[in-house]
């Protein structure tokens, strides 16, 4: 696991770091985004319990670095409680936590390329972050297994074909206003991403979100 920020914009939902979890066997990822780094052990603490809960694994060793984020009493205690091994990289040897070190890197560079190419303001960089993550997921070949992580971890192959660009334009039924018989049931917006809870489009309107 690994801790970016802070940056130097707030996201649209005030985020200044993200937290990047990677899997050692699978290499599946996930995502969290934090205003600060305190956020960081409730999080972490909250994910374990939903991990063995809902994929019935049970976490033996978390990888990180020395930052306080992850070495502090509470977490010592949680991994204490549930017998998990905390290992931790030297100072200034990224390369000890490898691969989440590069998970973090790829990232960057997506959200960065997918903002240039949707033409989206830097406001939207967690909504990229989180699409790109979404989507390394389900289509990044995982050696020597030659599977996707998602694969891997859920023993089935994942459908994409619902996968668009980012930022793409898109028309939105409303649903939700009280409408005229003569009013138009559309608005127009642009995709930034994909739910993780339900079947859904994370998508914006110009004047404001779904």
């Amino acid at each position: 696991m690994d801790l970016f920020g802070p940056t130097s914009i707030k996201s649209i939902n005030h985020a200044t770091y993200y937290l990047v979890i990677t899997d050692d066997y699978t290499r599946f990822s996930w995502v969290f985004f934090l205003a600060t780094k305190d956020e960081t052990s409730g999080i972490l603490q909250n994910f374990i319990r939903q991990i063995e809960n809902q994929l019935n694994h049970r976490v033996k060793i978390i990888r990180s670095d020395n930052g306080t984020e992850f070495k502090n009493r509470d977490m010592l205690e949680f991994c204490g409680n549930k017998g998990i091994k905390q290992e931790y990289s030297n100072a200034r040897t990224p390369q000890q936590n490898g691969v989440v070190e590069r998970m973090n890197r790829t990232l960057i560079e997506a959200a960065r390329i997918m903002l240039a190419d949707s033409l989206l303001p830097t406001t939207f960089w967690a909504e990229a972050v989180s699409t790109a993550c979404y989507i390394f997921n389900r289509v990044r070949v995982t050696k020597p297994q030659n599977k996707t992580p998602y694969e891997l971890l859920f023993g089935h192959k994942p459908i994409i074909s619902y996968i668009r660009p980012f930022g793409c334009h898109v028309t939105i039924l409303d649903t939700l206003s009280v409408l005229g018989k003569f009013d138009g049931k559309c608005d127009e917006g642009f995709l930034v991403g994909y739910s993780l809870n339900s079947k859904a489009f994370s998508v914006m309107r110009i004047s404001s979100s779904y």
